[in-house]
């Protein structure tokens, strides 16, 4: 008979994003006259920009015909694109990493939830909390984990707490971890990290040969010039950090799919002899072995973000995004709620008032308010008592969910 992989069956209740869903279906069927507002899942709401998608219809046009066609692409992705990666986003900031340290690929949910494949199942893994849903539920899947503890961790896991009273920051742990999980700007509580938080982290990864797995998908929000856009801004990080970039918030590619991970050379791993491997290696095999590489029309509308025009427009959509968190941040704080994050990340963080649940201020704004947000339990037991707004939303309807929110009783 077929056996299941069981690992499957230690994952509690649903993922956050199709429960939420459920819910606001179920309200929709109820209530089919009310105009929903949804700024719970982190989905961008602004087109393509023009050069983006002038691109875009270039690929296109060169697959009809014959002497522009492509078939099977470079699985790491055409050197056109990895080369405008690492010109702009590096080389421009003083970063050397190299084009062949880029592998292209269709997400950074899909990097983040499959790296852990080359790495075995006896690592021990560091995993924030309040923190993205993918981590966990993919350390889970691969087997690093046991069973789910009344308080929501599993066990086997470093968890690392992130609260107002520590500024969302973790602190270092003090069991090892073999691979350490850290988002900035951070999803979802908005917080960012210092150039000197990360060199904290970065000489802890290289005392303990622990390797980093730093998800820098909202880099391109940060407003602030003195936070690092990169761990490889930091002295030594090369050694010890793998980082995961996307295209999707930056440039609106979520319906489009376009990321990148990058490996240095200098990273390595250790076979059960203390052999040392190339991490990249590893990647690359597994990424040609799975992936047949992202269409050449995408890259072709990535590699135009890069564009002088590229550049200008998207920065003016990212513009808008985080005048929407401006928006949402201060019409919260006027109301009497505490608020974090909305200054270098496209989300808001909030602070439920009288000790209410995060579901059940999900279902009293989604019932009175009829808008969606997203609950910050969903995120890890230390996120109860918060909930999550997304700036990727219309600008009319920001203005609206904040009114309906301050009548709120």
């Amino acid at each position: 008979m077929a056996l299941i992989n069981e690992h499957y069956l230690k994952l509690q209740a649903g993922y956050l994003f199709p429960e939420i869903g459920r819910r606001v279906n179920e309200f929709v069927a109820a209530n089919p006259d009310k105009k929903i507002i949804k700024m719970g899942i982190g989905d961008v709401t602004r087109p393509l920009v023009p050069t983006v998608l002038k691109a875009f219809h270039e690929g296109v046009d060169e697959q009809g015909k014959p002497e522009s066609f492509k078939g099977y692409g470079p699985e790491q992705g055409y050197e056109f694109l990895r080369k405008a990666i690492a010109e702009n986003a590096y080389q421009a900031n003083g970063i050397d990493i190299p084009a062949d340290d880029i592998i292209v690929s269709d997400g950074s949910k899909c990097d983040t939830g499959n790296i852990q494949e080359i790495f075995g199942a006896s690592n021990k893994i560091a995993i924030c909390d309040p923190v993205y849903p993918v981590y966990a539920d993919t350390t889970v899947m691969s087997g690093k984990t046991g069973a789910c503890q009344p308080n929501g961790y599993y066990e086997g896991v470093i968890y690392m707490p992130c609260t107002d009273e520590n500024g969302f920051t973790p602190d270092l742990p003090t069991e090892r971890p073999d691979l350490i999980f850290l988002c900035y700007p951070n999803n979802p509580t908005g917080t960012v990290a210092s150039k000197e938080e990360l060199t904290k982290w970065v000489n802890y990864a290289r005392e303990n040969k622990s390797i980093i797995l730093f998800d820098a998908a909202y880099e391109a929000f940060i407003t602030d010039d003195s936070i690092p856009r990169s761990i490889y801004e930091i002295e030594g990080a090369k050694e010890v950090a793998i980082e995961f970039r996307s295209f999707s918030k930056t440039a609106g590619f979520t319906g489009t799919r376009c990321a990148f991970t990058v490996i240095p050379e200098e990273l390595k791993a250790y076979d059960s002899q203390g052999n040392a491997h190339s991490v990249k290696k590893l990647w690359l095999r597994r990424h040609s072995t799975k992936f047949n590489g992202v269409s050449y029309p995408v890259q072709k509308a990535a590699a135009a973000v890069y564009t002088p025009e590229g550049k200008k427009e998207v920065k003016e959509v990212i513009a808008y995004y985080m005048e929407n968190a401006r928006i949402m941040r201060e019409s919260l704080n006027e109301i009497g709620y505490t608020v974090y994050g909305g200054v270098n990340a496209p989300y808001v963080w909030v602070k439920t008032k009288g000790g209410m649940s995060s579901w059940d201020f999900f279902d009293k704004v989604l019932n009175e308010a009829n808008v969606v947000g997203t609950p910050g339990s969903g995120f890890g037991p230390a996120g109860e008592g918060y909930f999550r707004f997304s700036a990727f939303a219309d600008r009319d309807n920001v203005l609206e969910a904040m009114t309906r929110i301050k009548n709120l009783s």
